[in-house]
């Protein structure tokens, strides 16, 4: 009896072990499994979504004159908001730097970030981040003035390039310029106003980051035409929202709300005329989409109806695009539909 006894003893005593070895990393996890896990409820309960984005960058994220924020990545703040409320005004904009963004999503200061960031894996693992989707397929190029002569990038030996701390960009500026035994001087600077400015005074031949970055900061200058964007290409950089790890309901619907924004473009469902495609379209797949039929809507925990408003109010991903950032130069590309030759895609709403 007293063995057995024994040999509960060290059985439980192993397990006691095992827990108190284990808490440290639960007690780690819980804080932020916990959080992610009620943040849905946390927005509902508070009446309001608390949206990540740029400190100011044009056709992306930017307050207008009247302090309006507007931009690509302000209308998935704002379709968020419409699926769940249909009132896109139920958004308060938290601007981000490339170096607190991480930060201010960890610790809960945002629910989400809308905030042109590149999808890698470090980012969607050890930071504890699950990315929604890729809305904007992007890459690394490098701008300079017109009247420097520079036609390619590898012209930039030996020349000083503006650059982000703590982004991909930094990373893959190092990788390109070994890999191309390219000499440069990095100028690092952690302000994007600060960069820019750095650049446009001519303290660096060059300034780097993903071309759509570039784009907006050409369209902003006073004479646009004096600066060029190089051809060369030097990076994926998939960009798209993201919230903390642990967080799937809320993960779901941002997805499903880009995916909605492609499918509405892809079955040619607008604005002007998704109220009567509710209405009248006797497609199974739009039927399903606008929730005349099925329980599509109620799986994402919103009303049946979430993508009509959604799309009455933001419109569909090509009038999103075309709003915001064909205006600063961009194209398409590799964000047309599949259909048309490009990237983006929707997975049926089935």
């Amino acid at each position: 009896m007293k063995a057995l006894r024994l040999s509960v003893t060290r059985a439980l005593g192993g397990v006691a072990l095992a827990a108190s070895l284990a808490a440290p990393l639960a007690a780690q996890q819980a804080p932020a499994g916990s959080a992610a896990a009620t943040t849905l409820d946390a927005i509902r309960a508070r009446g309001s979504l608390i949206c990540g984005v740029n400190t100011g960058l044009a056709g992306f994220a930017q307050p207008d004159s009247q302090g309006v924020w507007r931009g690509f990545d302000v209308d998935y703040c704002r379709a968020v908001a419409v699926a769940l409320w249909n009132d896109a005004n139920r958004v308060r904009y938290v601007p981000t730097t490339a170096q607190n963004r991480f930060t201010a999503l960890q610790s809960g200061e945002v629910d989400m970030l809308s905030r042109n960031t590149t999808w890698t894996l470090s980012r969607d693992t050890s930071l504890g981040f699950d990315f929604t989707g890729i809305n904007f397929y992007d890459g690394q190029g490098f701008m300079v003035k017109a009247s420097a002569g520079v036609r390619t990038a590898r012209d930039l030996n030996g020349a000083t390039i503006c650059v982000q701390p703590g982004t991909t960009t930094e990373q893959n500026l190092t990788d390109w310029a070994r890999a191309n035994r390219i000499q440069f001087t990095p100028v690092v600077i952690e302000q994007l106003n600060d960069v820019v400015q750095a650049y446009v005074s001519g303290r660096c031949d060059a300034y780097t980051t993903d071309v759509s970055g570039l784009a907006s900061t050409r369209s902003a200058q006073a004479r646009p035409q004096e600066h060029v964007i190089l051809p060369d290409v030097i990076s994926k950089e998939p960009l798209g929202p993201l919230v903390r790890h642990g967080d799937q309901r809320f993960a779901d619907l941002l997805r499903w709300i880009h995916y909605g924004l492609i499918g509405a473009e892809e079955m040619g469902i607008t604005a002007a005329n998704v109220v009567q495609a509710a209405a009248s379209d006797q497609r199974p797949e739009v039927q399903r989409m606008l929730g005349r039929t099925g329980d599509l809507g109620r799986m994402l925990t919103v009303d049946n109806a979430w993508l009509v408003n959604v799309i009455r109010t933001v419109g569909n991903y090509g009038e999103v695009f075309e709003r915001n950032l064909v205006p600063i130069g961009l194209q398409r590309g590799p964000n047309a539909l599949w259909t048309t030759g490009g990237l983006q895609y929707s997975p049926p709403f089935r």
